[in-house]
């Protein structure tokens, strides 16, 4: 069995598709599928080509035995909608080009967003005599829409109608979540769908094998510190600076909060921190998948939130994986499938209501007076984790459903 992965996103970036993709590519690789990859020259997060990757347009490497393709992509810092637009058309370019003269394959797998490398992948699955499998980790355009990313109509319209083709060109469509399989069941009946979740790779986080990175002395962090942390990207869908609001509110106690990450609302947050002295708030650089594991074995507990809207009730953010596979607890601002996994089939955590100050205040001063229960949800977490979300299993499960077609 042959497949192809067309993602702009791949390591030595960092990030959850980065992450998610390679671990499903080195497991179908262990059990004979023959994998290859198209992807961009890296970029993420910093919008600048990765060292080493300079000067060329061109290039193929090998990461774990995995053959990687790279073209090249228009990269720039603005946060303008014309300006990604052209980052994102640049790699379907690119990408279309390079992809007609590789050999067949029997799946293509194109990870979306952005949506538009549906354009692509619609191409190439033609060209190469590969049955399209189109996978959703975001409802784009409809989350772009309901969160005022994306007010044009016209764009819109367009974003709508090529979703539509990418899902009927599709030989499978798979979805990161029940609740986006599911949106895409009902309005494309006609539509096979699998839930291929998100996961942990278990063994990596295992205590005994992970190196200390000393991570809070480098931020001034005392042991004796109560520490909720976030980590991933800062942009419009988390609705972070509700962090920054709370911890306006503990400036006398023994907590920090932490931010880790980078994306569009990074500087406006940095700002606001300064700008109101809380010096309770650390924004630490962000460091690679490989350290994730010695960072979250420093802090207390994650908190992961998300803007209070329709389209994240289906949305089960990656970063819950790494924390719970490392045995620390939520404080869970997502409403929906994720409450109802880790909070209340898991007992992994506390959940408080999307965009409620006055509720996550409460949540803190409740772990903050008793933190008691911190180590036995953390427990909780891993063990739901690995009975339900290890990456080995996920891949099993999807290259058995493969094999069967």
């Amino acid at each position: 069995m042959k497949l192809l992965i067309l993602t702009q996103y791949f390591p030595p970036e960092t990030g959850a598709p980065q992450n998610r993709l390679y671990e499903l590519a080195r497991r179908l690789k262990e059990n004979g599928v023959e994998v290859e990859i198209l992807t961009a020259l890296p970029s993420y997060p910093k919008n600048e080509i990765y060292e080493g990757y300079r000067n060329c347009t061109e290039m193929t490497e090998i990461l774990d035995g995995i053959l990687v393709h790279r073209t090249s992509i228009y990269v720039t810092t603005s946060k303008g909608i014309v300006e990604r637009l052209k980052n994102y058309f640049s790699f379907v370019r690119s990408s279309r080009k390079y992809g007609k003269n590789l050999h067949p394959f029997d799946f293509l797998l194109c990870e979306s967003p952005p949506l538009f490398l549906g354009y692509s992948a619609i191409y190439l699955s033609k060209k190469l005599k590969a049955k399209l499998i189109f996978n959703v980790s975001d409802l784009w355009p409809e989350s772009a829409e309901k969160m005022g990313v994306v007010n044009n109509k016209f764009l819109l319209k367009l974003a709508y109608g090529l979703e539509a083709k990418c899902y009927k060109k599709s030989f499978l469509v798979t979805g990161q979540t029940q609740g986006i399989v599911a949106n895409i069941k009902k309005r494309f009946p006609a539509v096979k769908v699998h839930w291929l979740p998100n996961g942990a790779k278990m063994e990596n986080f295992d205590e005994a094998n992970i190196s200390t990175i000393d991570f809070r002395s480098k931020n001034g962090i005392e042991r004796s510190d109560l520490v909720f942390f976030y980590g991933g990207i800062i942009g419009h869908a988390q609705g972070l600076k509700i962090i920054l609001d709370a911890a306006a509110q503990f400036l006398d106690k023994k907590i920090k909060f932490v931010i880790m990450g980078s994306g569009p609302e990074k500087e406006a947050l940095m700002q606001y921190k300064n700008d109101h002295g809380l010096h309770n708030v650390i924004f630490p650089e962000p460091v690679g998948r490989t350290q994730m594991q010695a960072v979250l074995s420093e802090i207390d507990i994650a908190l992961i939130p998300l803007r209070k809207l329709d389209i994240f009730t289906g949305a089960i953010p990656s970063k819950i994986f790494e924390a719970l596979a490392m045995k620390k607890p939520l404080l869970l601002g997502v409403n929906g499938e994720a409450c109802e996994l880790f909070i209340n089939q898991a007992n992994a955590g506390w959940h408080f209501e999307p965009e409620n100050l006055n509720d996550l205040c409460e949540k803190i001063r409740q772990i903050g007076d008793d933190p008691s229960k911190i180590r036995d949800y953390g427990i909780n977490g891993r063990n739901f984790v690995s009975q339900n979300f290890d990456r080995n299993r996920i891949a099993d499960d999807f290259l058995k459903l493969l094999s069967a077609t």
